[in-house]
């Protein structure tokens, strides 16, 4: 367990901290990017009130809208063509991960006079890794990646239909300020995406890293079971603040490096389903919510040890031993059955995705991503037929 921990996002947290905007963004520029999604923070007063706290401070500012759901790069070199026309010095996300992910290109785009996908890994040997960018100011509108207050992006690109990542410190934000108030008008779907998406954060680092990691370990089962518990409550009220609240701080904890931190785990079930959404455009969450039960049942019958860990801390059952396979696959079968409780698809069918496909999905994730065997990093490392065997689990 070697590792360096660093994240110098200055996060500040609570309802009405979005009041601050102004207060915040003045020690980082005078003029704003404004970056939004499809609309919904202009229809329910959020934008409105950005805007008002930021003309208090004397921050000016243009707009980037209508963010994709999976943000594509040609968005991407549009906010950031803006940003040098309108002579931002600052960039404000007010919105849910994409348009985040998105914004954090844009910095970074706005100083590299080459195309903004060379900075995306897609298996190119030399990816440009930024390493200027404007100041970037998070300020979410949904509890589900995390990207508030980390260095990585994920973007697409809708002509070649592939989708990846770029990791960055210039990534990270100068501030977030996360207003649980702001995600009481998400509906009931995306909530239950939002809960999935965290939740496969840190499955991603405790089923794949290393081992030895007893404290990352009770930092990822903490964060599932604050998920579970406080999940289903903001799923069925959307105004309960508290259930917001918590869901929103589990979100953050998810993926700011502080659950994985030494765990130096692969990302499998993210690579995986990046190829479907880069194909089908689905929402992130819930090919998320497909793919991990199915890669679950394919990992426990490599490493049982760590599935029934998950199925004694997460459900409280009982292993005959700790390779209990049987306890295992039935602690995957509780965590589907969650899934699908709070309104998350478990099928591909159910996304509209047949096996017509397939073996280009894989052949897909391994060309973007992939060891020097030739497999997608994890634990185990899944060779090309491997994934294929999981997604026809899925179909």
């Amino acid at each position: 367990m070697n590792f360096e921990f660093h994240n110098p996002t200055r996060l500040i947290f609570g309802a009405g901290t979005l009041s601050r905007l102004g207060e915040v963004a003045r020690k980082h520029g005078r003029k704003a990017l404004i970056v939004t999604g499809g609309g919904s923070v202009k229809r329910n007063g959020t934008f409105d009130r950005a805007v008002a706290s930021l003309k208090a401070a004397g921050i000016a500012f243009a707009e980037c809208d209508g963010v994709e759901p999976n943000p594509r790069i040609a968005t991407v070199r549009r906010g950031a063509w803006i940003a040098r026309e309108e002579g931002c010095d600052v960039i404000i996300a007010l919105g849910g991960g994409s348009t985040m992910d998105a914004s954090k290109v844009m910095a970074a785009a706005f100083y590299y006079d080459g195309d903004p996908w060379d900075m995306i890994y897609h298996g190119q040997p030399d990816p440009h890794i930024p390493t200027r960018t404007l100041p970037i100011i998070t300020v979410p509108t949904l509890a589900a990646t995390g990207s508030e207050m980390n260095m990585e992006a994920v973007i697409s690109n809708e002509e070649t239909k592939e989708k990846s990542f770029v990791q960055a410190e210039g990534l990270y934000p100068r501030a977030a300020l996360v207003d649980p108030e702001l995600t009481m008008s998400v509906p009931k779907n995306q909530t239950a995406y939002g809960v999935c998406d965290l939740i496969t954060h840190v499955t991603e680092g405790y089923f794949n890293g290393v081992d030895g990691t007893p404290i990352q370990d009770r930092f990822a089962e903490g964060v599932i079971l604050t998920a579970m518990e406080w999940g289903p409550r903001a799923i069925a009220d959307g105004n309960d603040l508290e259930a917001r609240t918590q869901v929103q701080w589990a979100s953050i904890v998810a993926l700011n490096g502080w659950a994985n931190a030494g765990t130096n785990g692969g990302y499998p079930v993210h690579m995986i389903e990046h190829t479907l959404s880069a194909y089908h455009d689905i929402t992130h969450a819930a090919g998320l919510a497909v793919v991990n039960p199915f890669w679950m049942r394919f990992a426990a019958g490599h490493r049982a040890e760590k599935f029934v860990q998950f199925a004694e801390r997460i459900f409280g059952l009982k292993a005959k031993g700790p390779k209990d396979l049987d306890c295992a696959l039935q602690g995957i079968d509780r965590f589907e059955a969650f899934l699908k409780s709070i309104g998350c698809p478990t099928r591909l069918s159910e996304l509209n995705i047949d096996d017509t496909l397939i073996m280009r999905y894989a052949q897909d994730t391994l060309r973007i991503i992939h060891d020097e065997n030739g497999n997608l990093p994890g634990r185990p490392p899944m060779s090309k037929e491997d994934i294929v065997r999981v997604l026809q689990a899925a179909l």
